[in-house]
């Protein structure tokens, strides 16, 4: 994740020094997306049939293979010109990327009792978070102090130190299936599975939609340069803000895990991310708006804890990859999807107004998800234990 957030400020901030424009950002989560959205139902497939550390491994050595893409062509090592090759080295992340959650899903639960999802969820979260905290303020100051093709290449080598730590993890594998469904057929249980479980679903779309208009990061650059008016150390600092917070709230939950009233804290939380995105937009100062993202990351998350114990507890071992797959086609995707829609919304209605009704557009989506999926509303995980 270090690694992963140190490409994601240094090449937002390549790629609006070259462009100058907001829309080029959102293509960023663009270049993304698409192979993610390809190869994401097959990942989980294979993280339900192959071992799982050495899948982990090859996606970590695949990111560190994006990052010396990239770290190229910002040195000049490699003959570019204009963006199509930064483009390019980020479709390549989007493909390993598929892999990370349900490698990380799969091997949670085999070292975890069921008792302890919830709490681990919250030391999880904390993990996580703490490094988006420290890896956008790293890049931010890897840029800022030694360009931004030594920004690359000290996250390329944190991907080689994640694939070793992941290849080196003591945990035993589940027994191969005896005979293997084939590739659609065990994919399609998958989906099926998921779209049966009101809860399950219900977590999803919810997340889903609300990062899709809710998500302001992606336009953090150019917030930087032409609202607030400050350069890349600030760009790493509020870049950071959402994690901090969620990382204050993870160590309370990870004491303090959710039981009752689940589903309500769940909606409540999403509502609060989608105020605090409005708050933002319309901050003219630079530490109201790190308060206001500071926020938003404590409401996300609450958010990440309840729809990941949700996941865990709900979901039989022999499906974790394909529902994990399919868990980040909602919430992983939603992301750099969102990103494009700001990017889009941007150039239509303007920077500012842009993000305004990205917000409003949450608040809607949780008033929608409580009226439709009233099992997820009334929701307490004791009851999926």
């Amino acid at each position: 994740m270090l690694a992963y957030q140190i490409i994601g400020v240094t090449v937002g901030w390549h790629v609006y020094e070259i462009t100058r424009d907001p829309l080029a950002l959102g293509l960023i989560g663009l270049a993304e997306v698409i192979p993610y959205f390809c190869f994401a139902l097959f990942a989980g497939y294979a993280v339900d049939h192959l071992p799982r550390r050495k899948l982990g491994m090859a996606a970590c050595i695949g990111l560190s293979a994006t990052a010396l893409l990239l770290g190229g062509v910002a040195a000049g090592l490699l003959p570019a010109a204009g963006t199509l090759p930064i483009y390019g080295a980020i479709a390549l992340g989007g493909v390993v990327r598929a892999f990370f959650a349900p490698v990380n899903m799969s091997l949670m639960a085999r070292v975890l009792r069921r008792e302890h999802f919830a709490r681990a969820a919250g030391v999880s979260s904390v993990n996580m978070q703490a490094a988006l905290v420290i890896g956008p303020a790293l890049g931010g100051i890897l840029v800022a102090t030694a360009g931004k093709s030594t920004a690359y290449f000290v996250a390329a080598a944190l991907a080689l130190l994640a694939a070793v730590a992941v290849i080196t993890i003591r945990v035993t594998e589940p027994p191969a299936p005896g005979e293997r469904a084939p590739v659609f057929k065990s994919i399609g249980e998958g989906l099926r599975f998921v779209f049966n479980q009101q809860v399950v679903l219900g977590a999803q779309a919810l997340d889903m939609f609300s990062v899709l208009f809710g998500g302001a990061v992606a336009l953090l650059p150019a917030f930087i340069s032409d609202v607030l008016h400050a350069g890349p150390s600030a760009l790493g600092i509020l870049r950071a803000a959402p994690a901090a917070g969620a990382v204050l709230v993870g160590l309370w939950l990870a004491r303090n895990p959710p039981q009752r009233h689940a589903g309500r804290l769940l909606l409540w939380a999403v509502a609060g991310f989608g105020l605090c995105i409005i708050g933002f937009a319309l901050s003219k100062s630079f530490w109201i708006s790190a308060l206001m993202l500071l926020m938003s990351g404590m409401c996300d998350g609450v958010s990440v804890v309840l729809r990941s114990t949700i996941l865990q507890l709900a979901t039989p071992d022999h499906m974790r990859g394909r529902v994990s797959s399919i868990n980040g086609i909602f919430i992983g995707s939603s992301n750099e999807l969102g990103a494009f829609e700001s990017g889009v919304a941007a150039r239509l209605l303007g920077l500012v107004p842009s993000v305004v009704f990205g917000g409003c557009m949450t608040l809607a989506v949780v008033a929608a998800t409580a009226r439709l999926a009233p099992r997820l509303r009334r929701l307490d995980l004791r009851e999926l234990h």
